[in-house]
């Protein structure tokens, strides 16, 4: 039965209607983001009620989880790229192959990260300036949080390898079970156990372990058009080397770009711990604007994989504007209503009822609504470079927003125009327009058409 579905989705990326090729698999990207998002979110939710030092905690020890996950994604990525352009020139061999070598390389990477985490936890968090309650309240969530890395890293293999095939859906509902999951942990550990920020960290790993566990049952079960079977298994040396060509860009970049993050966290936390608290409301919520953006970046990095391995450039450049319009309209509409300062404060005061926190999260929020759409110009350009193997390009853009235009605009705003904690908000919305602009003008000159892998 899964493999006619598969070729139908094949047969719509590489022919059908492109409005819906998009929202075929956008939508349940979108959903899936959504849902992953609520990790972070139900934990902030309850913390919130429990006090604003665990908020500011959790904020300031996430970005350094989030530089594993972007390393280890960025191998995840490069196979879900590779596996798109293998089915596109329909070597459907070559792809289940590709996503044996995917699951090995990045679960052994997982648990020695894990490992490594756990014992160097201590010193990052002295060194981000937590002290007090937030150093024992970030110390003891990170400890326990970096231990899913093994599960999450097998959810994400399991997302990449049905998302090169356009199926989208399986991923959302499993993420979907892992939240469900989630929301009923967090209240019970934290409310009725008692066991604080923990408790939270808790909930996480152990709503994942049973996702991994039927993700990985789903990738071996026969009869599939890509499954993962290591019997007979041979590493080959130029599906290792393609992994690295593509994946290694792109997990240099993201973990780059959120290295940066930490540092960002690290400048924020200067100004005390309800502004930290502030800044990691502004963000989860901000995750959930953007989403739009992200789906779609996904969406347009899967079809135009898979055309650009059938030869089709001019399909995948058809792909890339008909998304970037559908979704530049659509971030400048929601943008433009969530910036107003009622639905802002309303929208942050769902997270937190400190009123110190609540101004401060609001004027945040409502900056980087207004330029949200900027987004739809860096993700879904994002995903055409991806899509073709352009990953170094993605690498060097994803490293300057930080490194580069956002800690310069911070130095700015914040030395010479003194503007205080407000210096973060303008310099996240600066770097992130920057980016999407340079992406922009890198399309128009055409660099996207040349170089790609060529799998036929």
């Amino acid at each position: 039965m899964s493999k006619p579905i598969s070729e139908n989705k094949r047969n719509m990326i590489l022919n059908g209607s492109l409005s819906q090729a998009i929202l075929m698999l956008a939508v349940p990207v979108m959903i899936n983001s959504f849902i992953q998002s609520m990790y972070n979110l139900t934990d902030t939710f309850w913390l919130g009620r429990i006090g604003t030092e665990n908020q500011s905690a959790i904020t300031l020890v996430s970005p350094f989880q989030n530089i594993l996950t972007s390393f280890g994604n960025g191998i995840t990525t490069a196979g879900a790229i590779l596996i798109s352009q293998y089915l596109g020139a329909r070597k459907d061999e070559q792809a289940a192959k590709m996503a044996n070598h995917i699951c090995l390389i990045s679960l052994g990477f997982s648990i020695i990260c894990a490992l490594l985490c756990f014992l160097i936890s201590p010193s990052l968090v002295t060194w981000l300036g937590a002290v007090g309650n937030v150093y024992v309240y970030g110390l003891t969530y990170l400890r326990i949080v970096v231990l899913d890395l093994p599960f999450l890293f097998m959810i994400n293999l399991f997302t990449a390898v049905k998302q090169a095939q356009g199926d989208t859906v399986k991923p959302m509902l499993l993420n979907l079970l892992g939240i469900v999951i989630n929301l009923i942990l967090d209240p019970l550990f934290l409310i009725v156990f008692h066991w604080g920020i923990g408790g939270a960290a808790f909930a996480t790993l152990t709503a994942k372990i049973p996702c991994a566990l039927i993700g990985f049952i789903i990738l071996t079960k026969p009869g599939q058009l890509i499954r993962i079977s290591f019997k007979n298994f041979v590493f080959d040396k130029k599906m290792i080397s393609s992994i690295i060509k593509i994946g290694l860009p792109t997990a240099i970049g993201g973990s780059t770009m959120q290295l940066g993050t930490l540092l960002m966290t690290r400048n924020v936390n200067v100004y005390g711990y309800i502004a930290t608290s502030a800044y990691g409301i502004g963000n989860k919520i901000n995750s959930l604007i953007t989403m739009p953006a992200s789906g779609i970046g996904s969406a347009v990095s899967t079809i135009v994989g898979q055309n650009i391995g059938a030869g089709n450039r001019k399909r995948a450049d058809k792909a890339f504007h008909y998304s970037l319009r559908i979704c530049a309209v659509f971030l400048l509409i929601l943008g433009f209503i969530l910036s107003r300062r009622p639905v802002s404060q309303a929208m942050v005061s769902f997270f937190s009822s400190d009123a110190k926190v609540i101004p401060l999260a609001a004027d945040y929020l409502s900056i980087i609504a207004f330029w949200c759409w900027t987004n739809a110009f860096y993700n879904v350009s994002q995903g055409l470079f991806q899509g073709c193997g352009h990953t170094f390009i993605t690498m060097l853009v994803d490293a300057s927003r930080i490194w580069i235009f956002r800690l310069l605009t911070l130095f700015i705003c914040a030395n010479i125009f003194h503007l205080g904690v407000a210096s973060i908000w303008y310099s996240v919305v600066i770097s992130n327009g920057t980016s999407a602009l340079i992406l922009y003008i890198l399309y128009w000159t055409g660099i996207w058409k040349k170089g790609y892998a060529d799998l036929r």
